[in-house]
């Protein structure tokens, strides 16, 4: 089923101390050690866990056929007992599972799904055509299991349905144009959405707060999939963008430009706010969770950098099982 616009937002219930999570890997292969790591950490956090016997599963690079990973997605959504789905890790391999994904079930039961990198094209299929509210940040294998890679405040405010809280003076966060804006937060890895167009799944960029990060790409490769954006359109409408960490994106230690220098030409014909620097996705420390699809606001002065989220990303299960009932 290719995506379309929603004309609605669907946002999953809270998430609370003692609930359980499922730990799902709809990507790249994953290692047992690292699984167990991850599942610890999270139930250090209050949660119960639970994962699929396939989920150790390998097809080539990928964690199981497409039918074993749709299998484990769609069982998670579908199981009440379950409520949150947490990735295992990106790398690549989701973009596989877009036409066999049983949207009406999603729908049906609606819960918070986490992770980035790989799991981009996920976030931004469920928005575009559910209008789901999903959630960029911290995954088991990569960020549960290691100290000191989860930022808890902001996942906090994120899946307890908190309103107006602000990400700002963040450690590497920059003004690159100055401005103010108003959207829908949404976006994620920059390979995702360049890779997405020209397809059915082609990402839906109006109106938005737009988050673009990735690691290790040199900056003409990024240089590339900017313009190819651009090209497509995909910035003409948007409201602002702020990039990520960007970790290791770089040519050379000795480059005699900054990746900042090669993001803002390819941006100087746009009049919107531009920010670097905020860490979620790929990051050296402190992986912040940015809820996708709900409204934000990006303030960017000469000296300081502030995202606010201006909804709760979240619904309580009161009014969920009112609005049932209704």
């Amino acid at each position: 089923m290719a995506a379309h616009s929603s004309t609605s937002i669907l946002k999953p219930d809270v998430l609370l101390a003692g609930d359980t999570v499922a730990v799902i890997a709809p990507a790249s292969q994953i290692k047992p050690d690292v699984l167990l790591a991850g599942v610890r950490g999270l139930q250090e956090l209050g949660y119960q866990t639970v994962y699929s016997e396939e989920i150790l599963s390998e097809d080539l690079y990928f964690a199981g056929t497409v039918e074993c990973r749709v299998r484990e997605l769609h069982q998670s959504f579908s199981d009440p007992q379950i409520k949150a789905i947490f990735c295992a890790r990106g790398g690549y391999g989701t973009n596989y599972l877009l036409p066999h994904l049983d949207l009406n079930l999603i729908r049906n039961n609606p819960k918070i799904f986490l992770g980035y990198s790989d799991v981009t094209t996920l976030h931004t299929y469920l928005n575009d055509c559910l209008g789901l509210v999903t959630f960029h940040g911290p995954m088991v294998t990569k960020d549960f299991a290691t100290a000191n890679q989860v930022d808890k405040k902001s996942l906090d405010a994120a899946i307890t349905g908190k309103t107006n809280w602000r990400i700002s003076q963040s450690p590497g966060l920059q003004s690159l144009r100055q401005g103010r804006a108003e959207g829908k937060l949404y976006g994620g890895c920059l390979s995702m959405l360049a890779a997405s167009l020209g397809t059915a799944y082609e990402v839906k960029t109006e109106d938005t707060i737009l988050f673009v990060e990735d690691i290790a790409t040199k900056p003409y490769q990024i240089d590339r999939m900017l313009m190819q954006l651009k090209y497509a359109g995909k910035f003409d409408n948007v409201r602002g963008i702020v990039f990520g960490e960007m970790i290791d994106c770089v040519q050379s230690p000795a480059q005699p430009y900054t990746l900042q220098e090669v993001i803002m030409r390819v941006l100087s014909g746009f009049d919107f706010p531009v920010a670097f620097g905020l860490r979620s996705g790929h990051v050296s420390t402190g992986n912040i969770t940015l809820p996708l699809g709900v409204k934000a606001q990006l303030k960017v002065s000469d000296n300081n950098v502030e995202l606010e989220i201006r909804e709760a990303a979240t619904a309580s299960r009161t009014d969920r099982t009112q609005a049932v009932s209704s």
